[in-house]
């Protein structure tokens, strides 16, 4: 079983993916990037911050409040974080957010969630 977290945009998130339902039924089914695994457990769904993206000081503060309780194996960036960046005029540049991410966790990041 892996831990993951998932990363969203703000301004998608609850708007048009409501509670982030799409991310949650295709990891529970293993769908979409997440067929690779056996089984996926969501620890955790960490907004960007908001234009212009502020994902490493959420993601500061996640590991904060999960300390002692719990830790993630892996990233994935939702689908909704991919679609701002490219066609929502997010300021955000994907392969820069994949390597901030690498190299603040130390954890494998995934581009992407379910197929829908």
């Amino acid at each position: 079983m892996v831990k993951a977290i998932i990363i969203c945009c703000n301004k998608i998130r609850d708007t048009h993916c409501i509670g982030c339902e799409r991310c949650l039924t295709a990891a529970r089914e293993r769908l979409g990037n997440f067929e690779k695994f056996d089984k996926v457990d969501i620890v955790g769904i960490v907004g960007c911050g908001g234009c212009p993206g502020f994902v490493i000081p959420r993601l500061k503060l996640f590991k904060k409040w999960i300390e002692g309780f719990d830790d993630f194996d892996v990233v994935f960036i939702g689908n909704c974080v991919k679609w701002s960046i490219s066609a929502g005029q997010c300021p955000m540049e994907l392969d820069s957010l994949v390597e901030s991410i690498k190299s603040f966790t130390g954890k494998e990041v995934i581009v992407g969630t379910h197929p829908w």
